[in-house]
Formats: structure tokens, sequence, C-alpha cells
């Protein structure tokens, strides 16, 4: 098997890359991948159930009706700062489908972990597999209406036990600019981290 940063030189040659979006139930991440998609996305949403309510807790996302299944999937074409073509996945948030990550995390040169301050332990799954697997990624705080605080990075970063390296981004998920500068964020640190 190929050490991350291997196949990110590969990758990088032929100017597609492969992202994963990540992070906790209910953070936005079909969202994110939708919103910035050049084709329409494809989405595995379903809706919420009574079953369901027993393992998801809709505490903080109480508008919430659907939820990713298996994945969502979007492509997005960058002319700057390198001409590549982003491919992106986006995972479930349930800890009950985490199986599924390793399987799109596969040749992926890193990813993005969508947090909500309202649910940030949330966050740590996600933390945790990017930090087991050797990939690259960023913390991209979305800023959801109903947030009552703006907390400042360094703020996140110690509430995360983040490393001085791993870039935290404020975001919001809806806006097409505020993604590609998350996704340019995490290429940056991608580059700069392999050897």
């Amino acid at each position: 098997m190929n050490s991350p940063s291997l196949e990110l030189a590969h990758a990088a040659r032929r100017r597609a890359l492969k992202i994963l979006i990540a992070g906790g139930f209910g953070t936005g991440k079909t969202t994110m991948v939708g919103a910035i998609s050049e084709i329409k996305p494809l989405t595995t949403e379903e809706c919420l159930t009574e079953a369901s309510t027993r393992f998801d807790s809709l505490a903080g996302v109480d508008d919430k009706t659907t939820t990713t299944v298996t994945l969502d999937f979007g492509r997005r074409t960058l002319t700057k700062p390198l001409p590549m073509t982003l491919f992106l996945f986006g995972t479930p948030g349930q800890n009950r489908f985490d199986f599924i990550w390793d399987e799109l995390a596969h040749n992926a040169v890193g990813g993005v972990v969508l947090a909500d301050t309202r649910r940030l332990a949330d966050a740590f799954p996600a933390l945790d597999f990017f930090e087991q697997r050797g990939l690259a990624f960023v913390v991209a705080v979305n800023q959801f209406d109903g947030a009552l605080h703006h907390y400042p990075a360094d703020e996140i970063r110690g509430s995360l036990d983040l490393d001085a390296e791993v870039p935290v981004v404020v975001c919001d998920a809806r806006d097409p600019r505020s993604v590609i500068a998350v996704l340019i964020t995490l290429v940056r640190h991608a580059l700069a981290a392999r050897p």
C-alpha cells in the first residue's frame, strides 16, 4: 500500500485530488458538497425515522429531517492556485456507518473535518480517523444561523486538542466561496505536509 504522501504526489501530477468531507451528524457535510459541486451531486439522503432517534440525537439540529446513509459525491474544477479537479466524498456522520469511511478514504489526499460549535465533541471520531491514518486534514467550523457564539480558532484548537500545524478555518457550508477557501487551505496543507 502506498503512503498518503506518495499517493498525493501521483494525484497532483494527474491534477485530480480526492477529498473527504467528514464530521459529526448534522454538521453540514451534504450542504458543503452540494454548495460547490459543478455537477448535480450524488447524495444518499434518507428520511430520519422514529427508530433512528434512539441512536441519532437531534439536540442542536432539531430541524434536521434527512441523513446521509452512504456518501455524498461532488466534483469541482479549480483553475487557481493550480488547475485541478477535486473529487469530494462526504461521509455519513453517524458512528454506525463509520465502516464506510475506510473505503471512501482510499487514495484520498486528505479531508475536511466539518465541526459545529454547538456539538463540538461530535468532531472527535473524524479527527481520530484522519490522525490514525496519517491523512492531512483541516478543521472547518461551520457557522450556523443558530450558533450563539463564534469562538476564536485558538480556542477551538484547544478544545479539540489539535496539533499547532492543523489549520482551523471558519466557513459557511452554504457559501461556495467559503467552501472553496476551505478546500484550497486543505490542498496547501496536504502539499506542505508531504515529505
